[in-house]
C-alpha cells in the first residue's frame, strides 16, 4: 500500500514493511516516549524546544534527552538547531505511515465474510 501525499506533485510515500512498522511501534512503546510524540503532534509543524517538551511532559532533562535520541533514531521525530535551541518536530509522514500500516487491514476479514 502506498499512502499518497496531499499534493499530487510530490512523490508518494513508501509503505512500511512489517519490520519497519515494528521498529516504529517499539519506539513509542513506552509511556514516556509516547508522551513526547503526543506533545509534538499537538504542537504541530512548528515543533517544540527541548524546554517546552520538558515543561509539557514533566521529564527530567537527562531522561528527555535519552527519549528524544531514541525517537529521532527511529525516524519518528526530527531535530533542528535554531540558534541556541534545538527544535524537535513530529515526523508526520512517518507517523502517518505507521497508522496506515495498521489501518490498511481494517475490517479486511469482515468484508470477506458473508452476511449473517
Amino acid at each position: 500500500m502506498v499512502i499518497s501525499t496531499s499534493n499530487d506533485n510530490l512523490p508518494k510515500a513508501r509503505a512500511l514493511d512489517i519490520e519497519e512498522a515494528a521498529q516504529g511501534f517499539a519506539a513509542i512503546g513506552s509511556e514516556a516516549r509516547l508522551a513526547v510524540v503526543l506533545a509534538l503532534v499537538k504542537a504541530g509543524r512548528g515543533g517544540l524546544s527541548v524546554g517546552d517538551i520538558q515543561e509539557r511532559t514533566g521529564m527530567a532533562a537527562s531522561t528527555l534527552a535519552h527519549h528524544l535520541r531514541f525517537l529521532a533514531a527511529a525516524g519518528l521525530i526530527t531535530q533542528e538547531k535554531a540558534g541556541r535551541a534545538v527544535i524537535s518536530r513530529a515526523a508526520f509522514d512517518h507517523l502517518d505511515r505507521l497508522a496506515g500500516f495498521l489501518m490498511k487491514e481494517c475490517c479486511a476479514e469482515e468484508r470477506r465474510s458473508p452476511a449473517t
